[in-house]
């Protein structure tokens, strides 16, 4: 029997309530691609001792997952426009879970490949769900709340960083030395090579626990009513092309300044994450993987705390200055873990985390909201989700600069930067607000006791 929606829908798509079980189910996605992009961390240094890898050679990995993001996204969106929201969502589950089904056979044949063959599946499932989900997130409710419901569902995303790095900590990685020191200690080449195939097959036990939680999730979401959460009348009945949509997108000043800022943050994000565990072990020699993981599951501590309290101040404050804050004492600190004694650095790395939780849904709501023929809604949002492969970019700038300097600890005015970059933007967004549309109206009928608009239509 389906779990029914008690929310109506309003012609602007929005909804007139938020519909709690809904809401709560589709922001509990959020944490599966966070798990994902947290064991991404934990692989990366796994495949580079086993592999014998170099720096560049182990960047594949978040080339391979933020490729299949870059790749998916708007052939995912057009998908969502032509049918629906939770269509997305199930095809992004069910190619999420075929991806995570194939590292069991890549961790038998044990090769590189293989492995950025199954992470660059997991993307493509993941690039499904945050194209329907982000935006989906922002319409399951009134508008005026729009940018606070995505932040209350992006708070779900650091607590499966969290969960993606206590699982690789205790499930790939092992007690005792190091990988490498392991490795190095095996008495011949054979016995080198087994051992590197024994610590590849930990790398697929993460994956059976993360298949349960999918199977679970995409029984839920067929049994559950989903409102349609698209516009109705005049706006539905003239579809937009794809050609046509690009062009208006891209006449809209704050909407092309958003992609910059997306982009931005989330090679920020991925530049700062990537690089933890490898301060950590250059600052602490003796310590292992297991141990130096610990530093991550700090930060990802911190970016769960930060999300917290940017909620409550965004729920009272606006949103853009709240943000401001956050981007100029993130980019001070980071400019002090470049600059400040190398004892501070790992702690003040840590620290950056607090400030990053609210960026990514506060620029994805509000770039969303500079679209106001809600036509070009999927795309719009499929476009700022393509952004994500600022991930696959600034960490190779991060990574020259550090070859360069000759120091790791001064390549995060890199991340500094980007810092400043976005912060830049949200004070673009205080000169250019954000012109609300006429949904209100319709909303208050809806509420007020009026005749209301027509019932919500249900998703498949």
């Amino acid at each position: 029997m389906l779990i029914k929606n008690p929310a109506r829908q309003l012609d602007s798509g929005y909804l007139d309530r938020t519909p709690l079980f809904q809401f709560i189910l589709l922001s509990l996605l959020f944490p599966m691609w966070g798990a994902a992009a947290g064991l991404n961390d934990i692989l990366i240094t796994q495949f580079k001792h086993v592999f014998t890898l170099s720096d560049a050679a182990t960047a594949f990995v978040q080339s391979a997952f933020y490729g299949g993001y870059f790749l998916i996204a708007i052939p995912a969106s057009r998908i969502v426009r032509r049918t629906s929201y939770k269509v997305g969502v199930l095809i992004g589950l069910s190619v999420y879970i075929v991806g995570c089904g194939l590292f069991f056979p890549a961790s038998m044949l044990a090769t590189y490949g293989m492995f950025l063959f199954c992470i660059f599946a997991v993307a493509i499932g993941l690039s499904f769900l945050e194209t329907s989900a982000n935006t989906y997130s922002s319409m399951l409710g009134p508008r005026r709340t729009s940018t606070l419901r995505l932040n209350i569902s992006q708070t779900f995303t650091p607590i499966g960083n969290l969960m993606g790095v206590i699982l690789g900590k205790y499930l790939i990685f092992s007690t005792g030395d190091s990988i490498q020191a392991q490795l190095d200690a095996a008495p011949t080449p054979e016995a080198k090579l087994a051992l590197g195939h024994d610590l590849l097959q930990n790398t697929l036990l993460p994956y059976k626990y993360i298949l349960i939680v999918l199977v679970c999730l995409l029984v839920l979401f067929v049994l559950t009513e989903f409102p349609r959460s698209k516009p109705t009348g005049e706006v539905a009945e003239r579809p937009a092309g794809l050609a046509e949509t690009l062009r208006v997108l891209l006449r809209i000043p704050q909407y092309r300044k958003g992609i910059a800022a997306q982009f931005l943050y989330v090679g920020l994000q991925t530049a700062v994450w990537s690089f933890t565990i490898r301060v950590a072990l250059e600052l602490y020699p003796g310590m292992n993987e297991r141990g130096a993981t610990n530093f991550m599951i700090a930060g990802f501590s911190c970016f769960l705390v930060g999300k917290f309290v940017a909620n409550t101040l965004i729920a009272r404050y606006s949103a853009a200055r709240v943000l401001i804050i956050y981007c100029g004492l993130g980019a001070i600190l980071l400019v002090l873990a470049a600059f400040g004694p190398a004892a501070s650095t790992i702690w003040l790395v840590i620290a950056s985390n607090l400030l990053m939780g609210p960026c990514w849904p506060t620029i994805f709501g509000q770039t969303l909201d500079t679209i106001q023929d809600k036509r070009y809604q999927e795309t719009g949002g499929a476009i700022l989700v393509m952004a994500i492969v600022g991930g696959a970019v600034v960490p190779v700038v991060q990574g020259a600069v550090s070859d360069a300097l000759g120091s790791l600890k001064m390549s995060f005015v890199v991340s500094a930067v980007c810092f400043l970059g976005i912060l830049l933007y949200f004070r673009s967004n205080l000169r250019h607000p954000i012109s609300d549309e006429s949904s209100e109206p319709a909303m208050a009928t809806a509420t007020g006791g009026g005749a209301g608009p027509p019932p919500t239509t249900a998703e498949p």
